[in-house]
């Protein structure tokens, strides 16, 4: 047996001899291998962190201390750790989260994968400890170097620091990455870290030799020891942090397990808050990944272990043809630049970033300062392209109102993963963006429904200069390509019923309007086809630029009986809201049902499984439309 199978707890890690840590280590990247080359998943992260979270588990007595952990991407090794090791089925239905996850394990806090957030969690948990009278429970926050980009990292290291008395730990897990490599002031002030511990060597050096000295040498050292501000400020720039108010311990070796577990316990017994810098390798004993400069396997799919290839072959996704469009406008209009918030290769910028470095800016996870700053870039004559998760602009909502509408900013935003995201879990979904961007005056929302379309929207979203618009793109392989067979007005007709029995389209009245949105074209089409079997007539239009509700809809929507509108959003506020409440200011009774996602956090499972589950699939609309419009039936 080995040992990684005689840990199903933290108290069983414990009790291991200091002996058994390597072959644990080593045990646990081999698990990761090849568990994870079976599922897809954060392979990268997790190789980084195995030697950190066996020591975090040695000190700190979870879960009566919490660990928090920033996004949760390196959460495998504390899964393993606190005894789930069925990895079998990894983020899908039924199995593991890629995220910690309270229904899993009381050992798991926070499930929020939006990365900055664990210190103000920790704070909190940390002063509610002392308010509660457990000063013997810890806390401790483990974030990424990569996370400390991100703004609000800082608004909490501005009041933990005020604090000097609350008992938390700060871990930075410093791998100078967060998908790709960190960015910015604060990337480079660690890097100086990282190399550097001069100071460090100098004060042992005085130490040992002032202290030779009788009567005057250990005095003459205390006050060398003084003045270690102003003498760190020159040597090693560890200041910085101290300066803040936090203590500061490192660099340490995050692949040294006995070296990052004393580290751990000076910053447990210290009784205020400690920063603990830990430097790692993303990657770590797996040669693929070291391999791999983009990110070193930060995401990957099923592989294959040994040469870490991929074993499936996705076809040409939504972000393929926005990345390639977005290439061939900036080559034929110098004005468009791109931004990016951390994200340069999973939102398609890299062929951006390969043939005009000059114009793309990764602004680290600060996606309201990426906003603010396009409005900017608008403001001097360029047209700024946003690309960013869609679940991710919901961090800079007020900067896209009062920066970027408000002063009516040529930006556009490309949100990918909107809508039913799946695996990733209830935070990865991008289900709320059109809700939250529809109250936004000025703003306008494209959805396109395959790759040509994204193509063709992004084209007409650029050529917008007095105001923000908006692309949404899902997750995966494009949707294959669905034609118009015929117009009206700006709206593209993807279905009409049967035609006369001259062959005549027929272009009147009809029992129901079908509004399909971006990537649910299909399933619209698909509904018209089951309810057409049971007699109604039922056409099917793609708005294409879904928000705000077009005249030409309102128009088409009053030739029609009924109104069905089925979207990937959040049914609370989205475009069915959106067209009902324009219809009732016209005056207009006809009626509107709307087929989107519940008001609730999605579990993790595939995409399709989720749509099942939530019904939003043609059969199930079918059959719920059939029994709105002929209740009888």
């Amino acid at each position: 047996m080995g040992v990684l199978e005689t840990i199903n707890n933290p108290e069983d890690l414990r009790a291991l001899s200091t002996s058994q840590l390597t072959p644990l280590a080593e045990e646990i990247r081999t698990f990761l291998v090849d568990s994870v080359s079976k599922t897809g998943g954060h392979l990268g992260p997790n190789l980084g962190v195995v030697e950190l979270t066996i020591a975090l588990h040695r000190v700190f007595d979870s879960p009566r201390d919490t660990l928090v952990f920033d996004t949760g991407h390196q959460g495998y090794v504390h899964k393993l750790l606190t005894g789930r090791h069925d990895f079998s089925k990894l983020k899908k239905q039924g199995g593991l989260s890629g995220y910690p996850s309270r229904t899993e394990s009381a050992h798991d806090v926070v499930e929020n994968s939006h990365a900055s957030t664990s210190l103000s969690w920790a704070e909190g948990i940390a002063r509610a400890r002392r308010l509660t009278g457990a000063c013997d429970r810890h806390t401790v926050a483990v974030i990424g170097d990569g996370a400390l980009t991100g703004g609000m990292a800082w608004e909490a290291i501005n009041n933990i620091a005020a604090d000097k008395t609350l008992p938390l730990v700060i871990v930075v897990n410093d791998n100078e990455r967060s998908y790709s490599p960190t960015i910015g002031g604060l990337a480079e002030h660690l890097s100086t870290l990282r190399t550097t511990n001069g100071y460090e060597k100098f004060l042992e050096w005085g130490k040992k030799r002032l202290r030779r000295t009788p009567l005057v040498g250990r005095h003459v050292y205390d006050t060398l020891h003084g003045v270690k501000k102003g003498l760190k400020d020159i040597v090693a720039p560890q200041g910085m942090f101290e300066d803040l108010g936090l203590k500061y311990l490192g660099p340490v070796d995050g692949h040294d397990e006995p070296a990052v577990e004393a580290a751990l316990r000076r910053a447990k017994a210290f009784g205020g808050p400690v920063l603990v810098h830990v430097i790692t390798q993303k990657g770590r004993g797996y040669e693929p990944a070291l391999r791999d400069q983009d990110d070193h396997f930060h995401g990957v799919g099923k592989i294959n272990p040994e040469t870490g290839l991929p074993l499936e072959i996705a076809g040409r996704s939504w972000t393929d043809e926005f990345s390639d469009e977005l290439v061939e406008l900036a080559e034929r209009r110098k004005d468009i630049v791109a931004i990016t918030a951390a994200m340069m290769i999973p939102v398609g910028l890299k062929p951006f970033q390969q043939r005009y470095p000059e114009r793309v800016f990764d602004v680290g996870i600060a996606e309201q300062h990426a906003v603010t700053m396009a409005s900017g870039l608008a403001f001097g004559g360029m047209h700024p392209v946003v690309a960013v998760y869609a679940t991710f602009l919901n961090r800079a909502f007020d900067q896209v109102l009062m920066d970027c509408a408000l002063h009516r900013a040529g930006v556009t935003f490309v949100l990918d993963r909107a809508g039913v995201t799946g695996s990733d879990g209830p935070s990865h979904n991008g289900m709320w963006d059109m809700s939250i961007l529809g109250v936004v005056p000025g703003l306008r929302l494209a959805a396109p429904r395959d790759g040509r379309q994204v193509r063709a929207q992004l084209r007409e979203a650029v050529d917008v200069d007095d105001g923000p618009t908006v692309l949404r793109i899902p997750k995966g392989s494009a949707s294959d390509q669905l034609d118009a067979v015929r117009q009206l007005g700006t709206l593209d007709v993807l279905h009409d019923p049967a035609p006369t029995p001259g062959g005549e389209t027929r272009e009147g009245p009809v029992d129901l309007l079908v509004v399909a949105v971006g990537a649910m074209a299909g399933t619209g089409v698909g509904v018209a086809e089951k309810l057409e079997s049971q007699g109604l007539s039922v056409r099917v239009v793609d708005p294409r630029w879904v928000l705000p509700v077009s005249a030409d809809l309102l128009t088409a929507a009053e030739d029609a009986s009924a109104v069905c509108v089925i979207e990937d959003n959040v049914v609370a506020g989205g475009v069915g809201a959106a067209v009902r409440s324009a219809l009732a200011e016209r005056g207009s009774t006809v009626p509107c049902h709307s087929y989107g996602i519940p008001r609730e956090f999605l579990a993790h499972a595939s995409r399709d499984q989720v749509l099942d589950r939530i019904g939003l699939t043609p059969d199930a609309i079918a059959t719920s439309l059939i029994q709105r419009l002929h209740p009888a039936r």
